[in-house]
């Protein structure tokens, strides 16, 4: 009989016992509008799964992926001018 044999290390939870560094809080705050727009968006489809949607739900669920899509480009407009150095 052939033992069966781990071939990776056991995680633990003294292994996922860190802090986020300073840079990763930092990416946070800086994603932080686009995952409160993407809360929203979830909330808004959430209120509308066992009820059939009348005009003010199917308003609310368009304005919050409205604001996903706002927030999507601006972070994206931030990264992209952050890696170009800004300049125009």
């Amino acid at each position: 009989m052939k033992t069966i044999a781990a071939l990776q290390n056991l995680v633990t939870a003294a292994s996922l016992d860190f802090e986020p560094s300073a840079a990763e809080l930092d990416a946070i705050e800086l994603e932080m509008p686009l995952i409160r727009a993407e809360v929203e968006l979830l909330d808004a489809q959430i209120m509308t799964i066992d009820r059939p949607a009348n005009e003010l739900d199917v308003r609310r669920v368009r304005r919050a992926r409205n604001r996903v899509m706002a927030a999507r480009r601006d972070l994206t407009n931030r990264a992209t001018s952050t890696l170009t150095g800004g300049a125009a």
